[in-house]
């Protein structure tokens, strides 16, 4: 038996003990529950139990070898690669926020499904293989080899760390959502408890203790996020198949859909927030006399309960509804267009689940159908462009191994994926029974604690005790997490959830950190600050920055910017925009070359992020400014294009590389070439 056969023996040991002890965890904590033990001390457990596994492996994976750190020793086998690879792609935006898109979108979200799985075969035969063969550390590496020196390099690392950073928010975001929720914490303090989870591993060991962390993580997740549909598609069809019984249960909810749809009850809230949205353009139309007669009004009121001794608490409510008003004309024109957006929107039938692309005339159809069809490109490419998935395939022993990583990582991520949709339809169809129609003052206990952190929000505008679907506001990014409650199923389901999203989050967290500081410490420190740097110093400088971008990045998720499948999307849209037209056409085009990969990379990524600040509100922008009605997650679609034009026209009308850039486009393209060395370039030392 070879070294390498024994190694990969000794792990599928270990990590077949590991998964059976976590099992037998869950059992025990069932039998707790049965016993009484608490929902708090459950959630706590799971939180502080999972964590520590993970701090425990990290300890134990701990480094001060460059090749260990940054690639773990390239001896990653591949069905460990593909694990840990399906893990630091299966994000928060996967585990969380896709289901919750599917429950809100219906057929709209299988963009994203479409989209990411796609994308894993454009890395499967366009790049996985050609970067392996190559070797190296990071992307910007291959940049710098490609075309010849650290300018292109340098515009790789800052685009390599935009990406990452607005991936990195969202899983933090993702993070500070389950800690707060199930450890009853502030949304901020439950944010940096998880950071310490992510910094334990990726601080300690780099890609080694990443790597093997992965890969428990990797367990839990696909374990939580498969055993709740299981048991909810039992409980509803009585097969606990979810994968194939969903489209009986989607039949049976279009059919609920048509009967709250006509509901009268259902009607007179919708008429409410559309009397509610005119009333709002009415006071914007009529600013500022509008701000100074509200203001007026309760001043006035506040006044009144003043002289006839209301309570504290009447005039302490007064008190913040008059702080809480505009103090401009100008924001409460756009506080209060918001509203009217908001109210405009709940007086709307939502999306019928199984309808494709939907519209209430032909050309909001047509742009529905142009926004589906954007996503799944973006996605695509932008998989294919992710520097801290492309990096997981440095770390195989070889070419081969690189290969069969991408396929086993493509079976694993299937797994969820291929459940997704019917996570969303059974959410849906509990929903819908169980809770709409109920009276108010008996809904369940988890609308509440849900609504603590802002998640869910019930308002009866039409005073009828009654909860109806207008007036029920769900975040899609709960939709996973309060299943387990929405059933009714045991706490420790929930708790496991829980435990799986926290896994979700932390292992991407952990790759994406890991490529923000190689970047920073191997791109910009080592390969062009200073060179002669010693191992000691690049570690250090690398431990440095992963504490200082983990830090900055949990301060901006605090911010709470979007929702997390948003933010995932931009992150997506600014990888393919910068990278995918400069790897794909390095590899596969000699004539590419230094000057267009240069302004093909800065005219993509410039162009994807004015039209994000041009046509989304976080950044003051509106969608009256999208391009073909393309929504701002998709603005990568433009980007991509033209950096792809940029490239090759400047690369045509400038001159070729010179013969030992193409005899290295030869060697990379080529794993088979007599010849296994690689070819002594610029920037490749």
């Amino acid at each position: 038996m070879s070294r390498a056969d024994g190694f990969a023996r000794r792990l599928r040991r270990y990590y077949v003990w590991y998964t059976g002890s976590f099992l037998v965890f869950i059992v025990l904590l069932a039998i707790g529950e049965f016993f009484g033990m608490s929902q708090t001390a459950i959630g706590h457990v799971f939180l502080f139990a999972t964590i520590a596994i993970y701090a425990g492996i990290g300890v134990m994976s701990r480094t001060s070898d460059v090749s260990e750190y940054y690639v773990a020793g390239r001896r990653v086998p591949a069905v460990f690669n593909g694990m840990a690879t399906a893990a630091d792609w299966m994000s928060a935006a996967s585990f969380i926020g896709l289901a919750g898109t599917l429950y809100l979108s219906g057929f709209e979200g299988l963009a994203f499904v479409t989209g990411w799985t796609g994308g894993f075969v454009l890395v499967a035969l366009l790049l996985a293989p050609y970067l392996r063969k190559f070797g190296q550390y990071t992307i910007p590496d291959f940049l710098g080899a490609r075309y010849e020196g650290n300018a292109v390099r340098l515009v790789g690392m800052a685009a390599a760390v935009l990406t990452s950073f607005v991936y990195l928010v969202a899983q933090i975001y993702g993070v500070g959502l389950i800690t707060s929720r199930f450890v009853n914490v502030e949304f901020e303090i439950g944010l940096f408890i998880g950071l310490t989870g992510i910094l334990v591993c990726s601080f300690l060991g780099g890609m080694r203790a990443v790597t093997w962390t992965q890969v428990a993580q990797y367990v839990i997740l696909i374990i939580a996020y498969l055993v709740p549909v299981l048991i909810l598609s039992y409980k509803i069809t009585g097969v606990p198949i979810p994968q194939v019984m969903y489209g009986q249960v989607l039949s049976q909810l279009s059919q609920k859909e048509e009967q709250l749809f006509v509901d009268p009850q259902e009607a007179d809230a919708r008429r409410q927030y559309a009397f509610r949205a005119d009333n709002y353009a009415s006071k914007i139309a009529f600013l500022p006399d509008t701000l100074e007669a509200e203001r007026r009004g309760v001043a006035d009121k506040l006044h009144t309960l003043r002289q006839e001794n209301a309570s504290a608490r009447e005039i302490a409510k007064l008190e913040r509804a008059l702080h809480q008003l505009p103090r401009t004309p100008e924001a409460a024109r756009v506080e209060w267009e918001a509203a009217r957006q908001a109210a405009l929107q709940r007086s709307k039938l939502p999306p019928r689940h199984a309808e494709a692309h939907p519209g209430e005339t032909p050309e909001a159809s047509r742009v529905a159908r142009n926004n589906f069809l954007a996503l799944v490109f973006v996605l695509m490419v932008g998989t294919a462009a992710l520097p801290h998935i492309l990096m997981r395939y440095y770390t195989t022993p070889n070419v081969v191994e690189a290969r069969k990583s991408v396929l086993w990582s493509l079976l694993f991520i299937t797994l969820l994926y291929v459940t997704a949709p019917a996570y969303a339809v059974f959410a849906k169809w509990e929903v819908y029974t169980r809770l709409i129609g109920s009276r108010i003052a008996d809904l369940p206990q988890w609308v509440a604690s849900w609504g603590k952190v802002g998640m869910v929000k019930i308002e009866d505008i039409n005073g009828d005790g009654f909860l109806q679907l207008a007036e029920l506001t769900l975040n899609t990014d709960i939709i996973v997490l309060a299943t387990p409650e929405i059933a009714g199923l045991p706490y420790v389901v929930a708790g496991l959830v829980a435990a799986g999203g926290l896994a979700a989050a932390l292992s991407t967290a952990d790759g994406l950190l890991l490529t923000i500081s190689n970047a920073l410490s191997h791109d910009l420190y080592y390969k062009v600050i200073n060179p002669q740097a010693t191992t000691h110093r690049r570690l250090v400088i690398s431990k440095s920055q992963l504490l200082v971008v983990a830090v900055v990045a949990a301060w901006v998720a605090s911010l709470r910017p979007d929702n997390i499948l948003f933010m995932v999307g931009l992150a997506f849209s600014i990888a393919a925009s910068a990278f995918f037209p400069a790897l794909v056409l390095g590899i596969f085009w000699k004539r590419a070359n230094r000057p267009g990969a240069l302004t093909g990379m800065v005219a993509g990524l410039s162009l994807t992020l004015y039209y994000v600040v041009r046509t989304h509100p976080f950044f003051g922008g509106s969608l009256d400014a999208a391009w073909f009605g393309i929504n701002p997650i998709s603005s990568g679609v433009f980007g991509t294009l033209v950096g792809i034009v940029v490239i090759v026209v400047v690369s045509l009308l400038t001159k070729p590389p010179p013969e030992e850039i193409q005899r290295f486009v030869d060697y990379v393209r080529y794993p088979r070439l007599p010849s296994d060395r690689t070819p002594t370039l610029p920037g490749n030392d």
